[in-house]
């Protein structure tokens, strides 16, 4: 492809509603452009790194036995409230009505529809396992869309759906989605992590998420610096601390803390460690249902596990007026002593004693507090976020913290849509079974994006070689030079023949713009074709990744560039 000729609209300035790297980057170098909040043309350029991501998935997803199809992206409301998520998804769903007056919505995922098929045609045992895919647009009306392609309404999604007669199929078929993603994300040339997570609004009763490993993911992980385990903080387990509370040695006090109301401000005026503290936390769920979470007080709750004890779908923090109502005092304030809504703790405060906390009255903390003499606690339960340094849950190891990018997720749904949707087959004894699914995701412009965040400097992208749109850049420092320019595309000649593809900027440009250029678009190798290297019958060959530079023959430096591009292909297969 010439330069000259291609439709790549790069940006020497970074738009003003960028605010992470791959956002920046995918619009300086003409990947995308933004149509409204949260939606985007994807330009060539970029258009190419989509397919190279959706050709590896697709590859991986017929390897293991998936069958690719492709679903309408407007379904029915009908199927939506069969499976009861007309009314339970709430606004992110976009809703529409046709002409006709019947009710829409644009599917942001298809585990209704992909049941429907499923139920009209599949009868019998014999016609199992089934797993069928597509890749499709989604649309979720996301309230804050941000960070270009990784958080947008519209999107790119490959999603998958498995049907088995039983768990020990549905556990197959789950061990094969996540090893077909295990080899999606190392042939992308990713670094990553399959982590345990919670299965939130999808359902299902367990799930793993795949975190591109980025310093700027949003995601917090912890894993484990001996063995395998990794989760993310939602659903990483805390081991219960083993012993039990030491005796009080010390009587209720009350304290004067004038308008002081953070843990640390609290625990510094008296002198103690905030893990010496007990915050108070009033939560109100959906069903406006009151809890009181109590935690060490240099821990962080962590809703998930809470939402999952309560069987509750939302939680949010007691307003002002709540909070006094409640406690009788504001917040800043709160504690346990005398509260009649449910109280909670952590697990950790089953070990504690002689602890600070909150008087429920303003201005005022309480100082020697014990539970079980002074209030009393529903549960002890794990309801904080894990952080480093925290024992591992399944060995004697420790826990380390990552940030990480959400691309891929695997769940093991069992029968919450085919049991409403009455999806059913006969075993092999004539006996009806309700069928057993999963369903599996990947965001295919999420994980270009992902990449971009893992693989860039401050001149541009570096591209995967599987990923990157084009493989080889040549770049003509004078194509007005005939001896230049009749060199530089006998060069491309020879690398399309090889197979490769490749970007031949042939611009009237100076050299130094073509080098910001080249760094920016981040081709993985870059070769220099110019009237002094000619001189000497050579081209310089530059790795974008480390910089390195050589100079290569001009006779035989086709054949020694496309030997380097297919070991860089090869080893991402890892076989």
């Amino acid at each position: 492809m010439r330069y000259s000729q291609y439709f790549l609209p790069t940006l020497k300035e970074t738009p003003g509603d960028a605010e992470v790297v791959s956002h920046q980057l995918m619009a300086r170098a003409g990947m995308i452009r933004k149509v409204a909040a949260g939606v985007y043309d994807y330009l060539p350029f970029g258009l190419r790194v989509i397919r190279k991501v959706e050709n590896i998935v697709r590859e991986e997803m017929n390897r293991a036995g998936a069958i690719e199809l492709l679903m309408p992206a407007v379904n029915p409301a009908d199927l939506w409230q069969q499976s009861g998520r007309w009314q339970e998804y709430g606004k992110e769903l976009l809703r529409f009505k046709d002409r006709k007056e019947t009710d829409f919505c644009i599917g942001p995922t298809h585990e209704e529809v992909v049941t429907e098929i499923v139920r009209g045609t599949v009868n019998s045992y014999r016609q199992l396992p089934l797993n069928l895919y597509q890749i499709q647009t989604k649309f979720r009306d996301e309230i804050r869309p941000r960070f270009g392609l990784m958080r947008g309404r519209e999107f790119i999604m490959k999603d998958a759906y498995s049907f088995d007669v039983d768990d020990a199929g549905a556990d197959v078929s789950y061990k094969k989605m996540y090893d077909a993603y295990r080899r999606i994300f190392e042939r992308c040339g990713l670094k990553f992590r399959a982590v345990e997570a919670d299965s939130g609004a999808i359902g299902g009763s367990f799930s793993h998420e795949f975190m591109v490993l980025a310093e700027t993911g949003e995601d917090a992980i912890v894993s484990c610096n001996c063995c395998d385990y990794a989760a993310n903080v939602e659903k990483a387990e805390l081991r219960a601390p083993t012993g039990e509370a030491p005796a009080p040695t010390m009587e209720l006090g009350k304290v004067a803390t004038p308008n002081l109301k953070s843990i640390e401000d609290v625990a510094a005026f008296l002198n103690e460690n905030p893990q010496k503290m007990v915050k108070t936390l009033m939560l109100q769920n959906e069903r406006a249902e009151n809890v009181a979470v109590l935690l060490r007080g240099d821990h962080k709750l962590n809703e998930v596990k809470l939402c999952n004890f309560l069987d509750c779908n939302h939680l949010q923090m007691a307003d002002e007026a709540l909070v006094r109502k409640l406690t009788g005092a504001p917040t800043g304030f709160s504690g346990p002593i005398g509260l009649t809504c449910r109280v909670l703790a952590d697990q950790e405060l089953a070990i504690m004693s002689d602890f600070g906390l909150g008087a429920n009255e303003e201005n005022f903390h309480l100082t020697g507090a014990n539970h079980g003499r002074d209030f009393q606690v529903e549960a002890f339960v794990d309801l904080r976020e894990a952080m480093a340094g925290d024992p591992c849950p399944r060995c004697e190891g420790k826990l380390e913290s990552w940030r990480g990018i959400e691309v891929g997720h695997v769940f093991k749904l069992g029968t919450k849509y085919s049991d409403k949707m009455h999806a059913t087959v006969l075993d092999d004894q004539g006996k009806e079974r309700t069928l057993i699914m999963g369903c599996y995701g990947i965001g295919i412009g999420r994980t270009a994006a992902a990449a971009i965040e893992q693989n860039h400097d401050e001149n541009g992208i570096i591209w995967p070689m599987p990923l990157a749109p084009f493989q080889v850049i040549v770049t003509l420092l004078n194509p007005n030079d005939e001896t230049v320019l009749g060199a530089g595309e006998a060069l491309y000649d020879q690398l399309v023949a090889e197979g490769l593809e490749v970007l031949l900027d042939d611009r009237d440009e100076r050299p130094g713009s073509k080098f910001k250029d080249a760094e920016l678009l981040g081709i993985p190798l870059r070769v220099t074709v110019g009237a002094r290297g000619l001189k000497e019958q050579s081209f310089e060959l530059q790795d974008r990744q480390t910089g390195e530079k050589s100079m290569l023959p001009v006779d035989g430096a086709a054949a020694t560039i496309a030997t380097r591009v297919r070991a860089a292909l090869f080893a991402s297969l890892g076989e």
